[in-house]
């Protein structure tokens, strides 16, 4: 427990007096310094931050990665630039991930966006990615593939982040496949590996705020803005009722008003320093049962009037098949590998040789 409320940060009140935890959603080194501070216990990793990172502060990682070698094959190129990128976040939260017995201090990273079909493709690179440091949790993509890679992952002991995902169904997939490789790890002797279920809340929001001018739907911006909120909302309620051991873990915020509607919540959110700054602010609302909160049914009723909401709303709204030719799902995965992953494959030829 903390001295008094009003000393401490929104942030750092989330952390320690609800059943909140937050991730920070960056892998730039100065904005992780303000994560700690404000008591992030994880850090979200992906191609597209990555990336970023290597644009914004070039000179720092020429120097933490002068001994990568231009002559690598490209993807030994590649996975070596991330791992170097991701290992320097790692070693920052080791001692939070012990500290906790492996229950905080995750840092993840993300296989190519590309292999989201190929199942033995990402599992070959999980494991090698596991191995990078203790406290990694390797993102997959919440395709069919990519359950099958996840489960098969859980069983060998493999911490993993379902990645890619805006659905109830989804996240519900992930629970499953998670349950199933832990009971393989048991039988095997595997250690029982954590699991986070990513709902991508306000990614749901910018798709169906598309989806909805195209066909002259007959919803508001204000019904727009919780649509991700009654997504996660539902899901959290169907966890919390059948018990699922994996965390639900809520990225892509858009504003403190996503952070707002779910305080409360046993969950994981993770924040970009953009957004951690909005939640900074003096006026940020401290309740900490927002999440009982229901989404106005009246509002539900509008949202239904557009396909693609009840897909991602209703639990058996998509089979596993599905889930990669949702709209946004593609939509996710082209922005990763062109917008992160190739720019990271080209990261070394921009520059003088490291």
């Amino acid at each position: 427990m903390v001295e008094n409320k009003a000393e401490i940060s929104y942030l750092q009140w989330l952390a320690t007096e609800t059943p909140t935890q937050w991730w920070h959603d960056s892998a730039e080194p100065a904005e992780l310094e303000q994560g700690i501070l404000h008591k992030a216990s994880g850090v979200t990793t992906n191609p597209v931050l990555i990336a970023k990172t290597l644009q914004t502060s070039p000179g720092y990682w020429a120097a933490q990665l002068k001994g990568i070698s231009c002559d690598l094959a490209l993807p030994q190129r590649t996975e070596q630039i991330i791992r170097g990128v991701v290992c320097r976040t790692a070693k920052l939260f080791e001692v939070e991930y012990e500290n906790s017995q492996g229950e905080r201090g995750y840092v993840c990273a993300q296989v190519n966006p590309s292999i989201a079909s190929d199942v033995n493709a990402m599992v070959e690179m999980a494991k090698r990615f596991s191995e990078w440091a203790p406290n990694i949790s390797v993102k997959l993509p919440a395709t069919a593939s990519g359950l099958e890679a996840l489960e098969e992952c859980i069983a060998q002991g493999i911490s993993i982040t379902s990645t890619v995902s805006h659905s109830v169904p989804q996240v519900i997939a992930v629970a499953e496949r998670h349950h199933k490789g832990m009971q393989r790890a048991v039988k095997a002797g595997k250690r029982k590996a954590k699991c986070f279920a990513v709902i991508m809340i306000g990614r749901i929001d910018d798709y169906l705020r598309n989806v909805a001018d195209d066909i002259k739907a007959d919803v508001s911006e204000s019904d727009i803005m919780q649509a991700g909120i009654a997504v996660t909302k539902r899901a959290y309620s169907i966890f919390k009722e059948r018990k699922y051991e994996t965390t639900l873990l809520v990225a892509a915020l858009r504003g403190a008003y996503h952070m707002e509607a779910l305080t409360g919540a046993d969950l994981i959110v993770s924040i970009h320093p953009k957004y951690q700054m909005e939640l900074l602010k003096p006026a940020v609302l401290r309740d900490s049962c927002r999440i009982e909160v229901p989404v106005d049914a009246k509002v539900i009723t509008r949202l239904s009037k557009i396909n693609d909401f009840v897909r991602i709303y209703e639990s058996e709204g998509m089979k596993p098949q599905e889930f990669i030719t949702y709209g946004l799902t593609q939509r996710t995965l082209e922005q990763f590998f062109f917008a992160g992953w190739s720019i990271i494959e080209n990261w070394l030829f921009n520059k003088t040789k490291v």
